[in-house]
């Protein structure tokens, strides 16, 4: 028998180790896969933010597979598009759970469009992760709501400013669906009731969707802060709605030392298609930032970098929702030992794994995760510096204590409880949402 060289021996060997590996691999995943549903706005007025939230599964797909999949199967992003139209979301979530079969979904951003997903999900049981932040007044069995609650950013971004900037009258600018109007009627309970605010120092408005036009509104807020009284934006437009007013706000010479603006739907990837430089000083909360200081949250930005790449491409909150969010799932998956969806639902509750700022993120029995809250300044180079945070991780609250419909209202979904709208006076549950509009 010839003999090999030891150079060609090598050579042999390692074939060999990477077809076995390769034949692994292909005996691994011989089984159906597990699909990922993936229900994001690709084009229309969100796309904007939601584009790089399909791309983010998408990234953690592949690197699940690279990891040898999830219970030995494979997992394949099955995705659709519903193009910001928000009855075409139920459509396609139907889709994804009926047709495609998917066994969990990740999507959505405006309330709209989870509020037009829900009762598909809850019909044909199935999950939804939802990584954007929110109004709350809702708790369903089959959503995971991966994105901050109201007490985990509106309330302490509005502590900030009356506290830290001093700021006494109060501009609620946002877009009009039941986010911005849910949150603005919170916020609004919450400056009366612990701040005493007076009604004439509260200035409500409402823009549809892609609204271009922001040169009167922004002269309206520049006249109501030049009163006498700290002012200050709180603003939850979305979408590319932005743009325009970020724009106006520059083009007026509204200055974040005057007038600032704290904003709860923009963060880094709406700032890249803004010039920055008019905007330093103006504010965000959030419950992470690409500019976060921490070994994990470098390692995603690489990967991001990798995955894309673009050496410009940057990362932001609901993507960071959704890295928890997906780890959250596959935890869970692999305690059950299967992708079922009330074995899931069952071995999900508790969980805990690593969030990008450094901490842990922890399933909660109301179906809402443990998350810092941060306060980022824009920077001119299209990032935040980081302000000011909590001291420790907050739990998100599905029902505000400032609402008479939701006050009284808990969310377990632990048995026997088994009940996301409690009402501790009447000892009776309800449904997934409060029974005030």
């Amino acid at each position: 028998m010839m003999k090999l060289p030891n150079k060609l021996k090598k050579i042999a060997v390692t074939t060999s180790l990477s077809t076995a590996m390769a034949l692994g691999a292909t005996q691994a995943f011989a089984q159906d896969p597990i699909k990922v549903g993936v229900l994001h706005s690709l084009s229309g007025t969100m796309a904007i933010s939601e584009t790089v939230l399909k791309d983010t599964i998408e990234m953690l797909v592949e690197k699940q597979n690279a990891e040898g999949g999830l219970l030995g199967r494979e997992l394949e992003a099955v995705v659709v598009d519903p193009a910001s139209d928000w009855p075409l979301f139920a459509e396609k979530a139907r889709e994804l759970l009926d047709q495609e079969e998917v066994d969990v979904i990740f999507g959505n951003w405006t309330s709209v469009s989870r509020k037009s997903v829900l009762p598909v999900v809850e019909e044909l049981n199935g999950l939804l992760f939802y990584p954007v932040q929110y109004e709350g007044e809702e708790s369903s069995e089959n959503v995971f709501y991966t994105g901050a609650a109201p007490n985990q950013q509106a309330i302490p971004a509005v502590n900030y400013l009356h506290d830290q900037v001093g700021v006494e009258r109060w501009v609620l600018a946002g877009t009009d669906y039941v986010y911005p109007r849910t949150t603005n009627r919170i916020l609004e309970a919450y400056l009366k009731e612990e701040f005493g605010v007076a009604e004439e120092d509260i200035m409500i408005n409402y823009t549809p969707f892609g609204h271009s036009d922001w040169q009167n509104i922004v002269s309206d807020i520049s006249s109501f802060g030049s009163e006498g009284k700290k002012t200050a934006v709180v603003s939850t437009i979305n979408g590319d709605a932005n743009v325009p007013f970020y724009t106006e706000l520059g083009n007026q010479g509204i200055d974040a030392a005057d007038i600032p603006v704290v904003a709860f739907s923009v963060g880094e990837q709406e700032l890249t298609g803004i010039d920055t430089g008019p905007l330093v000083g103006h504010l965000a909360a959030w419950n992470y930032f690409m500019s976060v200081d921490t070994d994990v949250n470098y390692d995603f930005i690489d990967a991001w970098i990798e995955y894309t790449g673009d050496d410009m491409a940057v990362t932001n909150d609901p993507m960071e929702a959704h890295y928890i969010g997906f780890n959250m799932w596959t935890e869970a998956v692999r305690k059950a030992g299967t992708t079922e969806v009330e074995a899931v639902k069952d071995s999900i509750i508790g969980v805990t794994v690593p969030n990008l700022t450094g901490g842990y993120a922890a399933m909660m029995p109301n179906h809402h995760i443990t998350k810092p809250v941060l306060i980022g300044e824009i920077q001119d180079n299209g990032q935040f510096d980081v302000v000011w945070e909590t001291p420790s991780t907050v739990a998100g609250d599905a029902w505000s204590d400032y609402l008479p419909g939701s006050r009284d209202l808990i969310s377990d979904w632990r048995k026997p409880l088994d009940c996301g709208n409690f009402n501790v006076k009447t000892g009776r549950c309800g449904g997934s949402e409060a029974t005030e509009d």
